[in-house]
């Protein structure tokens, strides 16, 4: 392990200033280096962002369980500000052994994880991959949010699409169009006038960095194949505890499919926010916090 800077100063050229009590860390990973943040203290919370977001995502929920928890927030490789190296896999698997060398690296051995989109489909991965005995890492609770399964409808044929060569010019040409990304963003929230201020800057910052949209089309490429193997992993899971969180008007993964998705952990509770689009951490964050403090401690906020 080789962690090049831990600060708390937010000095990552172009990134959005941290909040108090918040650390940007780097890690050396495969040769090339791997943006993190820390907050708190006590067992360990890694945060796993979905596609196209990054750290960010938990500028509310750092500071939240930062009194309960050793709170770690990394920037995916290929994502946020971390580096975008050419050629590594990005497939469901491939990004969940990446996740369980970056916790290896922190020397952790036991750790509560969250997920969410497609990172709640590479949290289950790397669930299941700690299940079988060879990371040496015990993962002591799940939180999924919203994530990326086999049974909600929308992203079985959208992402797929943009992993052809035909989607990828689409997506190519939609992404230089300057209303596009507003839109999309916009879209993801069940209430538009509640979009938090400064959001769409935050998670337009990292578009500086050569390389973004080319690791999603990469991500892509691989989505029905992940999800199938997806699928085929879920009957491992069933004796993890887990919660599921939903907002009730998420466009993007639909809650209509944490049914069917719960069926394979009976040892869950899921917890659906009314109004509330794809991205509750944002849009209800202490009702989202107040959840995961009591998932994950046992007691109330």
């Amino acid at each position: 392990m080789a962690i090049v800077e831990c600060d708390r100063e937010g000095s990552t050229v172009g990134a959005p200033a941290l909040g108090a009590g918040v650390d940007a860390c780097w890690m050396d990973m495969d040769g090339a280096r791997m943006r993190y943040l820390r907050a708190g203290s006590g067992p360990a919370l890694i945060l796993l962002h979905g596609l196209l977001g990054y750290s960010f995502s938990w500028r509310y929920t750092m500071p939240g369980l930062a009194p309960y928890a050793t709170v770690y927030a990394p920037d995916m490789m290929g994502a946020g500000f971390s580096d975008r190296p050419v050629g590594i896999d990005h497939s469901t698997r491939g990004t969940a052994k990446r996740l369980l060398r970056f916790i290896q690296r922190l020397g952790i051995s036991s750790f509560d994880l969250l997920g969410t989109s497609r990172g709640g489909a590479v949290a289950m991965m790397a669930a299941a991959e700690c299940l079988e005995g060879n990371t040496g890492l015990h993962l002591r609770k799940l939180v999924l949010v919203a994530p990326v399964n086999p049974y909600s409808g929308h992203g079985q044929w959208l992402a797929p699409f943009f992993g052809t060569a035909y989607g990828a010019a689409v997506f190519r040409l939609i992404s230089r169009t300057p209303f596009s990304y507003p839109y999309w963003h916009a879209r993801l929230y069940g209430d538009r006038s509640k979009i938090p201020p400064g959001a769409l800057d935050g998670y337009k910052a990292p578009l500086a960095k050569p390389g973004l949209f080319e690791h999603a089309l990469s991500i892509a490429s691989t989505w029905t194949q992940d999800l199938r193997e997806l699928e085929a992993t879920l009957p491992k899971l069933g004796g993890i505890p887990t919660l599921f969180i939903w907002g009730r008007k998420d466009p993007a993964v639909y809650a209509c499919s944490a049914a069917p998705l719960q069926k394979y952990f009976p040892n869950s509770r899921l917890i659906i926010f009314p109004g509330i689009g794809h991205l509750p951490y944002e849009e209800c964050p202490e009702e989202f916090n107040r959840a995961l403090i009591e998932f994950l401690t046992g007691k109330s906020s």
